[in-house]
């Protein structure tokens, strides 16, 4: 009889995965370049995005701007964006109102994460696809063909921004000194997106109102596993983990090894939420129902997960 060998992969069997991600996303990355070959770069999104955020209240208020106005053309970056700059506005009050053991921190770390979003939507719209992240590439590239549903959109932009920029941004404003302190407020950051889960899903209904699934409790059910994936508090931790090992390891070692883990961990969720498991009939209820379901069930089955 055949030994039962624990599902988890070899050395060997995980750079393989890497490999093929790889191969995957650079075969991507060159269809959308042919795709997007004939357009030009949106000069007045650039003009909203060309320039580094300055303050809480510049990401505050530019989100909030690009958003609406990748809305208003019926881009679908702006789903992802809908919840971000949500989630922005909301840390900027518990900072303003005195929330955090370090403000002045807890400002920087809200502003340089931004700022990886916004090289990542910038470097998309110029059609730099060299210098783009991996996982920002598969959710830029979904939302251009406008072929997912809005879950997955919403879904494909949390990835990238928490499960791949975070680790970057957190190293971008440093983690020490006083480490525990910045981890209290890190933690504290989790509970204030913990309660703001239900205040997303309002704005997608209210934003996507006529994008809604009928019939969701049975139509999600081959995702409920990849769903769970995203769990904000989760994802949050493993971000800070891994700046904790750029933080103590040898710098050769800790950028090999964290990029390596980042890169895999954040890749392989997008293409897990690319590749849903729904047979012929049920993926086209759900795209039929998004023309004429009920929005709200759809929105708080899919992010009442994200908690």
């Amino acid at each position: 009889m055949t030994p039962i060998r624990a599902a988890v992969p070899t050395t060997e069997e995980a750079r393989a995965l890497l490999v093929g991600l790889r191969r995957a996303v650079d075969g991507e990355r060159d269809a959308i370049a042919a795709d997007l070959a004939d357009d030009e770069p949106d000069a007045a999104l650039l003009d909203l995005v060309a320039a580094p955020f300055a303050s809480v209240a510049d990401v505050d208020e530019r989100l909030a701007k690009t958003e609406s106005y990748l809305r208003e053309r019926g881009d679908r970056r702006a789903v992802f964006l809908t919840v971000y700059s949500r989630m922005t506005a909301t840390v900027r009050t518990a900072i303003d109102d005195g929330a955090f053991v370090d403000p002045e921190w807890t400002a920087a770390y809200l502003v340089a994460f931004a700022e990886r979003y916004r090289r990542a939507l910038v470097a998309f719209e110029r059609r730099a696809f060299g210098s783009l992240p991996r996982p920002w590439l598969l959710a830029f590239a979904a939302a251009a063909r406008g072929e997912t549903l809005v879950a997955q959109d919403a879904l494909l932009g949390i990835n990238a921004h928490i499960a791949y920029d975070l680790t970057y941004a957190l190293g971008d404003v440093g983690i020490d000194p006083d480490r525990g302190a910045k981890l209290e407020d890190h933690d504290r950051i989790n509970a204030v997106l913990a309660r703001l889960v239900q205040t997303a899903q309002d704005a997608l209904v209210d934003a996507y109102g006529a994008l809604g699934i009928a019939g969701i409790d049975a139509a999600f059910d081959p995702l409920d596993d990849r769903l769970a994936l995203f769990g904000l508090t989760a994802t949050r931790e493993f971000a800070w983990r891994n700046a904790v090992l750029r933080a103590d390891l040898p710098a050769r070692l800790a950028e090999r090894y964290v990029d390596w883990r980042t890169e895999t961990v954040a890749t392989g969720a997008a293409a897990v939420v690319l590749a849903p498991e729904f047979d012929t009939e049920a993926g086209r209820r759900l795209r039929d129902a998004e023309t004429e379901g009920d929005a709200a069930g759809a929105f708080r089955e899919a992010f009442g997960r994200l908690t």
